[in-house]
């Protein structure tokens, strides 16, 4: 299910794995994502800027800001699919207990 929720979203990157099945985490794609370093930061600062002062930007500006924003909804979808899995997980685990112990203001359990 968590996969399907995934599958919902048109920008996510659906990726065939080496079973055939079909995937959606970062860890499938072959594609690494460009770093953020303080170049790539300063560059989307002035293309920011240049935006905000109302200069048009050239083809290349514009793409790589989509190209950014793309980036970003991806990487939000792969971790609230974490998220999900891991929460999933969690309430389905066996090492929970059907009855909790309950503590006196004095600190001793019931």
């Amino acid at each position: 299910q968590v996969a399907q929720n995934a599958f919902q979203n048109p920008r996510a990157q659906n990726v065939v794995n080496q079973n055939g099945g079909v995937g959606h985490f970062a860890r499938n794609c072959t594609v690494k994502p460009k770093r953020r370093d303080a170049a790539y930061l300063q560059t989307h600062l002035l293309i920011a800027q240049k935006e905000e002062a109302g200069i048009q930007l050239q083809a290349k500006e514009f793409d790589l800001i989509a190209a950014a924003a793309e980036l970003d909804e991806i990487e939000e979808v792969n971790a609230n699919c974490i998220l999900m899995a891991n929460l999933q997980q969690a309430s389905t685990s066996s090492t929970q207990t059907d009855k909790a112990h309950v503590y006196d203001s004095d600190g001793s359990a019931e």
